[in-house]
């Protein structure tokens, strides 16, 4: 009996024995990631600059983000910026009056299809043919009273302040898409006036105008235009040429905003298209000296014209943007009387 005892205890002791360093070796699950975790922490006190290479790499990747967050926000800045002077640009008065040139206006107002009111001179003579003049942008227009002293003599002549300029309404230009439609209504208040032959002359902006609505307006006999540029997105381009590829997207930028801001694209704005419907006598006057329409918008509106019979080309090769030829006053009294009659 005492015998059986002892042999079963000393199985459980070798049991136990065997057991314990298996236990030791085998820690729970609990005990295994605390383990490590503890671990992880005493590296990190033991090893600093694995610290500081995790904050290098997180400050990289929020340079990575915010850098060029902060470029194209500036470029999109740019580019509202940009638009906003376009259509807003500062106005230039010109320091010219009607009686610098013995001339008597009637001062007359023409309310447009939006509800602006357009200020304008009227030079009336009875039983004449009219012409219209469309100064440029930025100015007014008392720029072409210089044209209008040599124009009354044989004409009619309405000076048209374009909407946003001079003594005009409007908040902004739209180079050209809105003012097409206003100058209708200038001849509208001819017509009003018992005017049926009416010729237009523009220069730039105003040049670029007169082409435009000739080629929806059969009212107007012959277009005169000086300087005109012959597509606005082009013009972007060159304007923002300083840009490089960047220019494209920039473009882009304005025309959504035209959009966002105007309800329509003013960078769609294309005399050069015009140009290529017209078949009324049209006089095209540029210099290839011109610092702000490069020379090649008037080779490509002349291109435009090519199947024009009575298109008329004066391509000057000296001349700042705005200086006129000797002559030039003359030389368009002969154009309007030859064909506005």
């Amino acid at each position: 009996m005492s015998s059986g005892i002892r042999e079963r205890a000393s199985r459980l002791v070798t049991a136990h024995a065997i057991a314990a360093p298996s236990e030791a070796r085998a820690p729970s699950v609990v005990s295994e990631i605390t383990g490590r975790w503890e671990r992880r922490r005493q590296g990190e006190r033991d090893h600093p600059l694995d610290n500081s290479g995790i904050a290098r790499r997180r400050s990289y990747t929020v340079r990575s983000v915010v850098y060029p967050g902060l470029v194209v926000g500036a470029f999109v800045l740019l580019s509202l910026v940009s638009f906003w002077l376009a259509v807003r640009p500062p106005r230039v008065a010109i320091p010219l009056r009607p009686e610098d040139f013995g001339l008597a206006v009637e001062d007359v107002t023409i309310t447009v299809d939006d509800g602006v009111k357009l200020a304008a001179w009227l030079l009336p003579r009875r039983g004449a043919p009219a012409v219209v003049l469309l100064h440029g942008y930025p100015a007014e227009k008392a720029d072409m009273l210089p044209i209008a002293a040599a124009l009354a003599p044989r004409f009619t002549v309405l000076l048209l302040d374009q909407r946003y300029f001079g003594q005009s309404g409007g908040r902004v230009t739209t180079i050209g898409f809105r003012e097409r439609g206003d100058l209708r209504r200038a001849i509208d208040l001819l017509a009003a006036r018992g005017v049926r032959e009416v010729g237009v002359f523009g220069f730039s902006l105003g040049g670029a105008v007169a082409l435009l609505t000739a080629a929806e307006d059969p009212r107007i006999r012959a277009v005169a235009a000086y300087a005109p540029f012959a597509d606005l997105r082009t013009l972007g381009h060159e304007l923002y040429g300083w840009l490089w590829v960047l220019k494209y997207p920039f473009v882009g930028l304005l025309r959504g905003w035209s959009l966002l801001f105007l309800g329509h694209d003013i960078t769609a704005v294309s005399p050069e298209r015009a140009a290529a419907v017209l078949s009324i006598p049209v006089l095209l006057i540029a210099s290839r000296e011109d610092e702000q329409i490069p020379f090649h918008h008037a080779e490509r509106l002349r291109q435009a014209l090519a199947r024009n019979a009575r298109a008329e080309f004066v391509m000057m090769d000296h001349g700042r943007h705005g200086e006129l030829p000797a002559g030039f006053p003359a030389r368009l009294a002969q154009f309007f009387l030859l064909y506005v009659r």
